[in-house]
């Protein structure tokens, strides 16, 4: 039978991840990179080209490492918790390496065109039309995985600043922003308060006279290093923070988490108390923004309402000289390739599950990291690779598209009802829910009460400990043989890089906690779906 062919659009880690699961399945992926280097978002330009990614020259992850990592090559022991970008394209070449995915790449090649074929309503097949050294190529490919990521096209929403255009200091988008030697000595306004946004007034702040940060809604911040010096990621995605979370209500899950959150400082008291509930909206991650603001560093005002030549005027009537306003404005989708074809993707950017138009007459196109989950993009986007390859092989089959649309229809109202009307929140998706629905589709979600049986001791770390990608290596297509090893000895490499000074002390003895642990999960898991059994049976 011959090999079925896949185009892969980008090779960013998305990318990466996808050419790896089109090789687990006996595909034969060939890979679109504009560039001349793999990495995509990660990967430091000082002048990128218009439609690639861009970051700044400190940009750090904000998901630790062992929540970040491929579900099979886990990130050097001795790397920190938290990368730095050129530590992370360190990690990427090894991984495109050791799996030998370089061999599959064609660099400084832009994909020009994606159409179907004539014949695909049987075939399935696409046209994809490349452009290298100023000369076009058309291929025919049996699936397409759009990897492009949605950190490409800039989001500069000018139209709404009144004034802007005359304004006679300098505007940039944050894409556009790089370190902070042109600040010196500056007054800077930064508008937006995501990410990127709290990143840059902080890095600013250090050299400028003085740093504003507009927000319109305020914000809720979070921090990497959590209770006892742990990831944050690591301590709050687990399995079992999970169970609890939706035992509880909304508004008690929304009110521990800001009593949380403002036990470290008080938000109103810092101007950035958020109009939104916790879960409402996405949070922003910033270690330093307190510390910033608390030295008189960044101001924290609230959306501006107009410019003039040399100020900006804000909603509360306050004015302020502006040397240079840096737009943290966020990006829009952009996928300039594709057909303009409804049933390819609509104006909504309608999937389901966030990876396959529901109205194609073939599954044969995915959409592979398109989405924002609170949590890492590594493992969700591998998952999502995963999947799609196994359609695309024919071993999994896709619901009736009626079924796709009652699906996304559900998904729809139940955002609408939890989220506020945001483009940050229309594919912001629970990581540890996702990861479930999604290895469901594959059969590779970890079965606990197996485990629980045949292996506590890694029944108990799958289940209290963080819900790291190497549990969906342990079973079914891709299984992979060093995964309970890596999971047992996660904790180890969370502290390696962070005990450079050793200390001679005996560790207390954690056996204790281990069996309270057992027998709480033995209740979780047995003795309370057998009440419920009894309680329906004698009513």
């Amino acid at each position: 039978m011959e090999v079925k062919k896949i185009a892969v659009i980008g090779a960013g880690v998305s990318g990466l991840g996808a050419m790896k699961s089109c090789l687990e399945e006996g595909l034969e992926p060939m890979c679109f990179e504009k560039s001349n280097d793999i990495g995509g978002l990660w990967r430091y330009e000082e002048a990128p080209e218009s439609g690639s990614p861009g970051i700044y020259k400190s940009l750090t992850c904000n998901t630790s490492k062992e929540m970040t990592a491929f579900s099979d090559y886990p990130v050097p022991d001795h790397y920190p918790n938290y990368m730095h970008n050129s530590r992370m394209m360190e990690y990427l070449r090894m991984y495109a390496r050791h799996f030998g995915l370089m061999n599959h790449i064609q660099f400084q090649t832009k994909v020009c065109s994606v159409r179907k074929r004539p014949d695909f309503s049987s075939s399935g097949q696409w046209d994809v039309v490349v452009e290298s050294g100023g000369k076009q190529k058309t291929y025919i490919f049996d699936g397409v995985m759009v990897c492009s990521g949605h950190y490409t096209e800039k989001y500069l929403p000018l139209q709404d600043f009144t004034g802007i255009q005359r304004f006679q200091g300098r505007y940039l988008h944050s894409w556009e922003y790089k370190h902070p030697d042109s600040f010196v000595g500056k007054r800077v306004l930064v508008i937006g308060i995501g990410n990127s946004g709290a990143d840059v007034a902080g890095e600013i702040s250090r050299v400028a006279e003085q740093v504003f940060l507009s927000t319109r809604r305020g914000a809720w911040i979070w921090n990497r290093v959590w209770d006892n010096g742990n990831p944050m990621d690591i301590t709050l995605f687990t399995r079992y923070n999970r169970a609890i979370q939706k035992l509880y209500p909304t508004f008690l899950i929304n009110r521990l988490a800001e009593n949380k959150l403002n036990s470290r400082f008080n938000h109103a008291n810092y101007g950035l108390q958020a109009t939104h509930r916790f879960l409402s909206h996405q949070s922003t991650i910033s270690d330093d923004l307190p510390n910033h603001i608390i030295s008189g560093k960044v101001m924290v005002k609230p959306n501006v309402k107009e410019f003039t030549e040399t100020t900006a005027i804000f909603e509360d009537d306050t004015e302020e000289n502006i040397d240079a306003v840096v737009f943290a404005t966020g990006y829009t989708l952009s996928f300039p390739f594709l057909a303009d074809d409804s049933a390819i993707l609509d104006s909504q950017h309608t999937m389901f599950k966030f990876v396959f138009p529901p109205q194609l007459e073939k599954p044969t196109l995915a959409f592979i990291g398109i989405l924002q989950p609170v949590g890492a993009t590594i493992p969700t986007s591998e998952l999502q690779s995963r999947w799609a390859v196994r359609v695309f092989a024919g071993l999994k089959k896709l619901p009736s598209e009626s079924d796709m649309m009652s699906n996304i229809n559900r998904r729809k109202e139940k955002m609408a009802n939890e989220f506020i009307k945001s483009p940050r929140d229309i594919h912001r998706v629970q990581y540890i829910d996702y990861m479930d629905e999604i290895a469901s589709e594959i059969g590779v979600k970890p079965n606990l009460f197996s485990l629980l049986l045949w292996d506590t001791k890694l029944a108990m770390e799958i289940f209290y400990g963080p819900c790291t990608p190497y549990q969906f290596r342990l079973q079914g297509p891709g299984k992979w043989a060093g995964a309970r090893s890596a999971i047992l000895s996660q904790r180890h490499r969370i502290l390696k890089p962070l005990r450079t000074r050793v200390l001679q002390h005996a560790g207390a003895s954690s056996s204790s906690l281990f069996w309270v642990k057992s027998i709480f999960t033995i209740i979780m898991f047995f003795i309370v779906p057998i009440l419920v059994i009894m309680q329906i049976i004698y009513n």
